[in-house]
């Protein structure tokens, strides 16, 4: 590796682990402070606000729609469902549900993304699977079920949010998983800034449609001063931003570099829930939380 590649390496990893990290201080300082609003509102602002300046520097990209044919359309209507509508809502729903505790376990859990991702690719799009994948993901789901619950058994009556909300994010994960997979069906013909400029477009006009129906669209009137502020830097760090900052630096690595980078993301979380929150792991769900992430990293290497 000469020093150019070797620079470009150093400078790629530095991005992800930076957008990893930005997304881990969403989770735990940033979006739960937005609990006094209706979710799927916080989903449709969260989406509109960065698509309305998206605009002013990427209007000229909206001429490569017409290049997108019926497959590719509904494939960006699933990515817009998926990862933007129901993958948010839900982890939104989450992380409002356990009230400022817990926290780092909802935003780990997300870590399962890649194990539903991967599952999915070998249903729809008949990817074959490596030979390890059904024991590392039933390692990665179990380590998941400690993490959340430690060695008691769950109490549906005093843990009710705590199951829902771990419900919730495991639903995030599969939705993005999701995304993900229908993703490949419109990255081979649009860049990533273009792709990701669509998917904003059309998950703030489903969130639109949907806070319409259900009656939330005027919701803006209860918006306080620091909901406003939240929103604004969540639209200019961890939202699109950090799509952004993620993907030019994936360009300049490889995918394994790229799994071990985005482990800044928990690590984060964990570190800001703590210092923030005063919540901590217990040593169990520290271990779950390892082995939970050990077997996402084998799952990542096996697929690259």
């Amino acid at each position: 590796m000469n020093f150019k590649t070797k620079k470009e390496t150093v400078i790629g990893a530095a991005l992800v682990a930076f957008a990893a990290a930005l997304w881990g201080m969403d989770g735990i300082i940033l979006t739960p402070k937005l609990y006094n609003l209706n979710v799927w509102f916080v989903v449709f602002i969260l989406h509109a606000i960065p698509f309305f300046f998206m605009n002013f520097f990427l209007y000229k990209r909206y001429k490569k729609f017409k290049y997108l044919n019926r497959v590719e359309l509904l494939s960006l209507f699933f990515v817009a469902l998926f990862g933007g509508a129901i993958g948010t809502w839900a982890i939104v729903k989450a992380l409002f549900l356990v009230h400022f505790k817990s926290l780092s376990i909802v935003v780990l859990l997300q870590k399962l993304q890649p194990v539903f991702a991967i599952a999915l690719a070998h249903f729809f799009l008949k990817e074959p699977l490596k030979k390890n994948f059904l024991f590392w993901g039933s390692i990665a789901l179990i380590g998941g079920y400690f993490l959340t619950f430690g060695l008691q058994f769950p109490h549906i009556e005093h843990q009710k949010n705590t199951i829902f909300a771990a419900f919730f994010a495991i639903l995030a994960a599969f939705s993005f998983g999701a995304s993900t997979v229908f993703s490949k069906k419109i990255l081979h013909k649009l860049d990533f800034i273009t792709a990701t400029f669509f998917r904003y477009a059309a998950t703030t006009l489903v969130t639109f449609i949907i806070v319409l129906i259900t009656g939330h669209l005027m919701d803006f009137k209860q918006m306080t001063p620091q909901n406003w502020l939240i929103v604004f830097i969540i639209a200019l760090t961890s939202g699109s931003v950090a799509i952004f900052i993620y993907y030019f630096g994936l360009k300049k690595i490889n995918a394994m570099l790229a799994t071990i980078m985005e482990l800044f993301f928990p690590i984060t979380a964990i570190m800001l829930d703590y210092l923030v929150n005063h919540q901590r792991l217990s040593l169990v769900q520290w271990i779950s939380a390892a082995i939970m992430i050990y077997a996402i990293i084998q799952i990542n290497r096996e697929s690259a």
